[in-house]
């Protein structure tokens, strides 16, 4: 008895073409858009993180929904009720640069009843998590150097804000 070979069809190879590089705004945002769920104060919570972000906007807002773009990300957000609940699996990262940047949003976005947590994580006043992260930390945990990694690791689980002359510390030979 014979055997037949399966056969795959291949798609045809597409180029698509290099996009030049466009301020994101509403209508250039990605498909894929976070829609938080808040227990209420979505207006609120969203006037709030526009005023921390640059290039960031309320594009509608009533009491119950808001859209708005921060830093050039859409989001959408309704008032669900008391039984919805922010958590931790689910963060907003934001990547700085500088020491400056990760004090300007650890200290804005933990304000006002918001809560530090470990390893440059907070909770803000509506219960949103974010991980504010300077991108040496990234590099650092990835390092070629497994024992510079390993020591860039252990200096972030002590630290609840991060700081970038505390990992450079740790990793110093």
């Amino acid at each position: 008895m014979a055997t037949r070979q399966k056969t795959t069809k291949h798609p045809k190879k597409v180029t698509v073409p290099a996009k030049k590089p466009t301020k994101v705004s509403a209508s250039t945002a990605p498909r894929i858009t976070p829609f938080l769920m808040y227990k209420e104060k979505c207006a609120e919570a969203a006037k709030f993180y526009a005023s921390i972000f640059k290039n960031s906007k309320i594009l509608s807002a009533d009491t119950m929904s808001a859209s708005f773009i921060l830093d050039g990300q859409k989001f959408h957000a309704f008032n669900g009720g008391p039984h919805f609940n922010f958590s931790e699996g689910i963060s907003l990262f934001v990547s700085c640069e500088t020491q400056q940047e990760v004090d300007y949003y650890w200290n804005k976005l933990s304000a006002d009843g918001g809560a530090e947590s470990m390893c440059g994580w907070l909770r803000d006043k509506y219960g949103v998590s974010w991980q504010i992260i300077p991108s040496i930390l990234m590099k650092l945990l990835g390092h070629k150097d497994r024992e510079k990694a390993h020591r860039a690791t252990q200096a972030m689980l002590q630290m609840k804000k991060i700081s970038i002359q505390g990992l450079k510390d740790a990793v110093k030979d």
